[in-house]
This record gives C-alpha cells, structure tokens and sequence, in this order.
C-alpha cells in the first residue's frame, strides 16, 4: 500500500491555507469569529502555518447542540480557525483518502454524492431479485481511536502531518478512546476512511459484485438469499472483530418490494420520495415560508434553504406533493 509522504509544505503553504479560509467561511460569513479572523487574516494565516509547522497546535472546544434532522444527533461545531485547519489539511490529504476508495463508495468524494449513490443502488434493483440492506448502530461514536490511528499510519509518512491527525482524533470522545464528532469537515474524512477495510473485504474476499456505501448504510445485492444471509454473517464478524462495530437489524428483501435508502424509495421501475422525507420537506418549506414572510429571513437567505429541499425532492417522483404544498403556502 503506497504511503503519502512530503505533505506538510504543501498544507501549511500560504495560497493553501487562504484556500481553505474561503471554504471555511462558506455560508458563515456573517458569523462574529468568521468577521473576526477576516479582520486580521494575515496574522491568522500565519500564526495557523507556524502552528502546522513546529506547534503547539492548540485546538478550540466544540460547540455542541442538537439536531432532529431526521433523527436526533448532537452536532459539534468547532471555532472557525480549527475549520479552516480542517479546510487546510483535507486540501492536500484528500488524494491519498481517495486512492483507498473503491468504487462505489459515495460519501465526501468529487462527483459521488447522495444522488449518484441512489442511481447506482437502482441500477443494481434492476438487475438483482434480493438485497441486503446494513447500517452501523452509533457508528460516530464507535470510531476507535486507536485502529483510526493505525489505518492513518498506513496512509501517510510525514511524521508531523500523523501527530497533527492524532491530535484531531483525540479532540473528542464519547467514551475513553472512543468516537468522531459528528459536523467537522475531518470527521467525515476518518469516518468514510475507516470502513475502507469492509469495502475491500466486501469486494475482494466476499466477492461481492454488487455493492454500494455512504458512509455506515451500506447494501448489497444477489438473486440467492442465502448467499446475501452469508455474507450478512460474516460481514458482522469481520466487523466486530476488525474494527470494534456492530451491525443494527438488517433488511433483506425483494428489490421489486421496495428499498428506503438515502431518503428514497427504489424500486426496479421507480425512485420515489420515502415518507420522512415527504414530511421533512413539507415542514422545511412551510417554516421557510414564514421565516421569509415575517422578515426574519430575507428572499435571498429563504432561497438559499429552500432550493436545496427542491433539488432534493426532485430526484424522486414529487412533483403533485410539490404542487399541493406551494398551493397550500
């Protein structure tokens, strides 16, 4: 496996690290640490590339709040200078997570997003009778630091680009040695990179020939059950056993019968829109749709929320539910 070496001029370069300021401040430009830093940004870029450098890389505590978005999960932001690392280191790691990726693997990589995921799983629906549908119980908080670690050893060389991974995983547990915090730009990164292995195990040992990931929901396809009730085990031990997680209740089923994945009902003719997302959309444009009527919202910043909730319902047959809510609003 080759290793990524001679990475940390390239991260702590000032063109690099201006890079990443503006990522980091997308969507956030009027927040009071985001206008702060944007005030005395050269002194910011240079005193982040002398603590990438030689240290002492002094990280901000999260922010922590709670979302129920579908579900509930507890988001932790960080300061705006430990995004912009963030931004700064994922710039120049980014092709090394990439090489380990197989196919089709569809979360934080170019062009491999909710959407192509759903395009792939039913092309899969359509050529398949079965198909196994799996997900990680608690899969953030799982991460174990240690094998995360490992597995970042294996990638890169640069003794002081490890030391700065190491320091980003130990930022946050959940239990003593245990979990990523959910929201950080790097936290995606380790979590996607870290169910690499079962990638490869699924594709090179199991042999299985149809197989998609985002990020812990995971599916496969075959035309035998038993074969999918195989794998299913030996999936759960190889998980266990190599990285400390354990599998929820799986789904097998008939792909004619329907599978909910990434907000989406396929099936083999049909993407449509899964019943929480109809609910979920319903309820996001209705709050948009005051926000922007009481003044709380201008029409640009309505716009900004609303046209994502519409890219999203698009890909799935919702055109009359669309129709009924505007002309309810």
């Amino acid at each position: 496996m080759k290793r990524f070496g001679n990475l940390m001029e390239q991260i702590a370069d000032r063109d690099n690290l201006l890079l990443a300021f503006w990522k980091a401040q997308r969507g956030k430009r009027a927040q009071t640490d985001t206008i702060r830093f944007r005030a005395h940004l050269e002194g910011e870029l240079a005193r982040l590339r002398s603590a990438l450098l030689a240290g002492p890389l002094d990280l901000g505590p999260y922010r922590s709040f709670t979302v129920h978005d579908p579900k509930e999960r507890v988001i932790c932001a960080a300061p705006f200078a430990d995004r912009v690392l963030h931004h700064a280191m994922m710039n120049v790691c980014h092709a090394s997570f990439e090489a380990y990726q197989i196919y089709d693997s569809y979360a934080c990589r170019v062009g491999k997003g909710t959407h192509k995921a759903v395009e792939r799983a039913r092309e899969f629906a359509v050529r398949y009778r079965h198909y196994l549908k799996l997900d990680i119980g608690r899969y953030f908080d799982s991460i174990d630091h240690e094998l995360l670690k490992r597995q970042m050893r294996r990638r890169f060389k640069d003794r002081r680009v490890i030391e700065i991974l190491d320091v980003l995983i130990d930022s946050y547990e959940t239990a003593p040695g245990k979990g990523l915090p959910i929201g950080n730009l790097t936290s995606q990164y380790f979590a996607n990179h870290y169910l690499g292995v079962l990638d490869h195990f699924v594709k090179e040992t199991l042999c299985c020939l149809a197989y998609v990931r985002y990020m812990d929901d995971f599916v496969l396809w075959h035309d035998d059950r038993r074969q999918l009730k195989m794998w299913r085990d030996r999936i759960a031990g190889y998980l266990e056993e190599t990285l400390r997680l354990v599998i929820k209740p799986d789904c097998l089923n008939r792909c004619d019968a329907g599978m909910t994945f990434l907000g989406y009902r396929l099936f083999p003719a049909a993407v449509t829109l899964a019943r929480r997302s109809r609910i979920r959309f319903r309820r996001k444009l209705t709050a948009a749709h005051y926000k922007y009527l009481s003044g709380e919202w201008s029409e640009a910043e309505a716009a900004r929320h609303v046209e994502p909730l519409i890219a999203f319902v698009r890909h799935g047959r919702s055109e009359a539910m669309r129709r009924r809510i505007i002309a309810r609003l």
